[in-house]
């Protein structure tokens, strides 16, 4: 996957992806360059869209740490709120892909959310890069055939999971349970000294029926 540059409007990008008109058209611009990139072909239903970032600016605000310090990790939080609800809302329609296109490749095997997946991780990292100085590095899962459809079918049974693929696609630590809720670097602490980890993840695909 060939992560876009997005150019920002303002110094502090997350404010910018805050306002409709920026989140539309940066959305847009994704679909453009993921189709020059990929040849597969989308529509775009801009009033689902519209209702896609009410209910995520919804999502984002009623969980926005008050500390300073949670808010490098709230961008990865809330850029997995988003691909949640634009997988759940799916305002993409895939009018066609390219003849003999190869799906094991990510790209093909699920269109919508690779295109999904490639704009949240791309307004992900340039927020943590303009607004924080830190660095993504996308894990090699991310072109993985196996984790890519453990995401698609994990997805249909709880859409939260798709904040804890997100991270894991995003090179960070994932929360398998609960990922719907954030927790402050101090509840972090707190959870790893009382409570054993539970080991979670991606369902291995030959092993399901």
């Amino acid at each position: 996957m060939t992560l876009t540059v997005v150019k920002p409007d303002t110094p502090q990008i997350r404010k910018s992806a805050q306002r409709l008109r920026w989140f539309v058209d940066v959305f847009e611009e994704q679909v453009g360059r993921t189709a020059t990139e990929t040849g597969n072909r989308f529509s775009v239903d801009r009033g689902i869209l519209a209702q896609v970032f009410a209910e995520w600016i919804k999502a984002f605000d009623e969980q926005k740490p008050s500390s300073a310090d949670d808010r490098p990790a709230y961008v990865g939080f809330a850029a997995g709120l988003m691909l949640r609800t634009l997988i759940t809302r799916n305002p993409l329609t895939l009018i066609d892909r390219p003849v003999g296109a190869d799906e094991t490749n990510p790209a093909y095997f699920w269109p919508e959310g690779y295109l999904y997946v490639a704009f949240c991780l791309n307004v992900r990292g340039l927020v943590l890069e303009r607004d924080f100085h830190a660095n993504q590095i996308p894990d090699d899962s991310l072109n993985e055939l196996r984790t890519w459809w453990s995401f698609r079918e994990n997805l249909a049974e709880d859409p939260s999971l798709a904040i804890a693929f997100l991270d894991l696609f995003a090179g960070a630590e994932p929360e398998w349970s609960m990922p719907e809720l954030f927790r402050s670097g101090k509840a972090r602490e707190l959870a790893g000294r009382f409570y054993a980890k539970e080991i979670t993840g991606p369902a291995d695909p030959e092993s399901s029926p």
